[in-house]
């Protein structure tokens, strides 16, 4: 095979040749899991909790992707705030924190709308975002990517390690 400088790709007799090229849709859930902005942090909380996801999509009723709910959130309602105001703390050590001291500030916010601390700026990718680039996306994010239609803004799926993991153990 040979690819020249206008990426034409030819096979070694000259002939035209086509590239197998994968995206981001062949390795995507295109059912995932989603949440409403006006469903309550502790329902979300227990779905993410029951289905061990790190994030899980918010939507609107057209479908339309409006950030993501995960651990992240939970986390940043219920730990310190003096860790994680800018420039805060680095080390809490000296605070002596229990379980229900966490569990109490969870309580704080458990009926409030998922959309009071959903992340709306987490990265997406698209249906025809090349493979490598969505798996270099899905390695320095860390969690589950949203799949977002590029002309509409709906989810149209949600691409996990999971789901990553099993598609190179098929092939």
């Amino acid at each position: 095979m040979v690819i020249d400088r206008n990426l034409a790709v030819t096979n070694d007799e000259g002939n035209p040749q086509e590239l197998a090229i994968m995206f981001a849709e062949s390795i995507m859930d295109p059912a995932p899991t989603s949440l409403k902005p006006t469903h309550k942090i502790r329902a979300a909380a227990e779905c993410i909790m029951e289905k061990r996801y790190r994030a899980v999509p918010v939507i609107d009723d057209d479908g339309t992707y409006l950030g993501v709910f995960g651990v992240n959130c939970l986390l940043r309602q219920v730990i310190p705030r003096a860790a994680i105001i800018e420039d805060g703390l680095d080390n809490l050590a000296f605070v002596n924190e229990t379980l229900a001291d966490l569990h109490q500030r969870f309580r704080e916010i458990e009926d409030k709308p998922v959309s009071f601390c959903m992340t709306q700026d987490a990265p997406t990718v698209h249906p025809d975002t090349p493979l490598v680039e969505t798996l270099l996306v899905l390695y320095r994010n860390k969690s589950s990517l949203p799949v977002i239609e590029r002309e509409t803004g709906k989810l149209v799926g949600m691409i996990s390690y999971w789901d990553v993991g099993e598609k190179i153990l098929e092939s």
